[in-house]
């Protein structure tokens, strides 16, 4: 498994995705606690945790949270999941716990499948700034 200390959570994170990149420079913009870290699910980290819970990497349009203590979560619990975690206005949006699964990852599933129709996609995956390169897995 990958060398993640055991206080950090993972965010996978599609790394072509305008949309997910802008997600992750917000996560770092408002993680006070340091407590995240990141890989592009298409880097050697992602592509080895996609395989070690037996995730199918050609249907997978989501975001993923891992952590040692919690393991694995997707879709729109993982994204609630970041935002609790990212303290005061963020962890308001946990109040859609309440909605069942199902129809809160259909919404997630309808951003997901156009999100780079609506948000773009880039040719190269993200590349961080030498002063965030420590927040980043390969």
């Amino acid at each position: 498994m990958i060398n993640l200390p055991d206080s950090k959570k993972l965010v996978l994170f599609d790394g072509v995705c305008n949309l997910c990149n802008n997600s992750v420079q917000f996560i770092i913009k408002h993680d006070k606690k340091d407590l995240f870290m990141f890989a592009a699910l298409q880097s050697r980290a992602g592509q080895e945790i996609i395989k070690s819970f037996y995730i199918d990497s050609q249907a997978t349009d989501s975001v993923l949270l891992y952590s040692k203590k919690d393991g694995l979560s997707q879709k729109s619990t993982a994204a609630l999941k970041i935002a609790w975690h990212l303290g005061f206005p963020q962890n308001l949006f946990t109040v859609f716990f309440i909605v069942p699964t199902s129809i809160r990852n259909w919404v997630y599933d309808v951003v997901a499948r156009n999100r780079y129709q609506w948000f773009g996609k880039s040719d190269n995956c993200m590349v961080p700034t030498p002063n965030l390169q420590s927040k980043f897995l390969n």
